[in-house]
């Protein structure tokens, strides 16, 4: 079973067109074109993270009251600082 990694953001998070493509709407999901995919995300509490992922991964949005929930497969993390 894959560990899903997870974070909270209140604001949206802009996928590069240059490192992902959008691979479905509902829900959106994004797909990394290259490896060292980098995503700078702040968490609900304003924890910085940047995530660096392999070619391949997905990343989910759900909209969820008030905020983003984004999840991935923590297998196609390379880096999480």
């Amino acid at each position: 079973m894959a560990v899903v990694g997870l974070l909270y953001t209140a604001n949206y998070v802009d996928f590069d067109e240059r490192d992902w493509r959008q691979v479905s709407v509902d829900p959106p999901e994004f797909e990394a074109v290259a490896n060292f995919v980098t995503l700078d995300i702040f968490d609900v509490s304003q924890k910085s993270y940047k995530l660096k992922f392999a070619k391949g991964a997905k990343v989910r949005s759900f909209r969820v009251v008030g905020k983003f929930r984004l999840t991935w497969d923590d297998s196609h993390l390379l880096e999480k600082s």
